[in-house]
């Protein structure tokens, strides 16, 4: 035996068993991130939920190898958020995602530690959730909508199709922190077009429902609706009401709803996957800007039109993104 091999089994004969190496222990196997994601539910998720974890997937993130999602709903009961924020934080998620203003709000107030990403939230410079758009600071970053200034756009949208409209209620989430700076936006477009705006603020579902209700004897010539309230039933009340219809996100003229002028939330969606991808691999939330978008869609129902005995004016039919017919 040469001296060099004899030396080597002299040496592992004298070393512990407990200091030998073990097998595969040069092979950990790989972190899996657990991400958080928390939204009202009023609105059905399944387009967010989809498309982030597409967004995901495109980064590389494997559901079972590499990522784990805890998804939790309001169900619509925004009273829920705070203890539906608390059990995420207890689960000690590496990130929370939030869709909307309220659920945001309920996942800051939670923690200050783990990061949160907003996938769509309004205004969230006046409501305390960052310092700023460019240096956000704290625990928060993301996307910041831009659903206010959309919601006044909603009313020179409202006299393009209807030039004769002059009376629009508005029916606004009292709930949502968001609310203020949505009728701000709305009243706005009131007094740009010379539109009286009426606005109801709802509280529950059934004062939604009445709210509806009270239009057959006060009738407005369209209804403005505030995208956290419940879309598709909002879509049907106001069918059955025969009053014109119109809000920020797509799915509402999807559900029924006569028009919408939105962000394109598929990209929103996975450009919150970026955010939460460029987190885990070690950024801070602080040094994150917020983005706002930057690509919208104007939408309008022809089978909602058609049902309201409304003719779409030709010029406004070609500005059209998308046309359900």
């Amino acid at each position: 035996m040469k001296r060099r091999e004899f030396m080597l089994v002299v040496t592992a004969a004298a070393t512990p068993f407990s200091l030998w190496p073990r097998a595969g222990s040069a092979q950990q196997a790989p972190k899996v991130a657990v991400v958080g994601a928390l939204v009202i539910g009023n609105t059905d998720p399944g387009q967010f939920w989809r498309e982030f974890r597409q967004g995901m997937r495109d980064l590389g993130y494997i559901e079972g190898q590499n990522i784990r999602y805890e998804f939790r709903s309001a169900h619509g009961q925004l009273e829920r958020l705070s203890e539906l924020a608390a059990e995420l934080v207890r689960l000690k998620v590496d990130v929370i995602v939030t869709w909307f203003t309220p659920t945001a709000q309920a996942a800051k107030q939670a923690t200050h530690e783990i990061p949160i990403v907003m996938a769509d939230t309004g205004d969230p410079i006046g409501i305390g959730l960052v310092a700023s758009l460019p240096r956000p600071g704290g625990n928060v970053t993301g996307i910041a909508s831009v659903t206010a200034e959309l919601a006044g756009k909603s009313v020179q949208l409202i006299r393009d199709m209807l030039p004769s409209a002059r009376r629009v209620t508005v029916l606004a989430n009292a709930t949502d922190p968001f609310v203020k700076p949505f009728l701000e936006q709305v009243q706005l477009g009131g007094a740009a077009t010379g539109t009286t705006i009426n606005a109801v603020r709802i509280s529950s579902n059934e004062e939604m429902e009445t709210a509806f209700a009270g239009m057959e004897k006060d009738r407005p010539d369209a209804v403005i609706v505030q995208p956290s309230l419940p879309s598709k039933r909002a879509a049907e009340l106001a069918l059955e009401q025969r009053v014109p219809a119109v809000s920020v996100p797509r799915w509402f003229a999807e559900e029924g709803g006569l028009m919408s002028y939105c962000p394109k939330y598929a990209e929103l969606f996975h450009r919150a996957a970026a955010y939460v991808d460029k987190i885990l691999k070690g950024a801070q939330p602080a040094d994150l800007p917020v983005e706002q978008p930057t690509h919208f869609e104007l939408v309008i129902n022809m089978r909602t039109a058609k049902a309201l005995g409304l003719t779409v004016p030709p010029d406004l039919l070609a500005r059209a993104d998308e046309v359900i017919e």
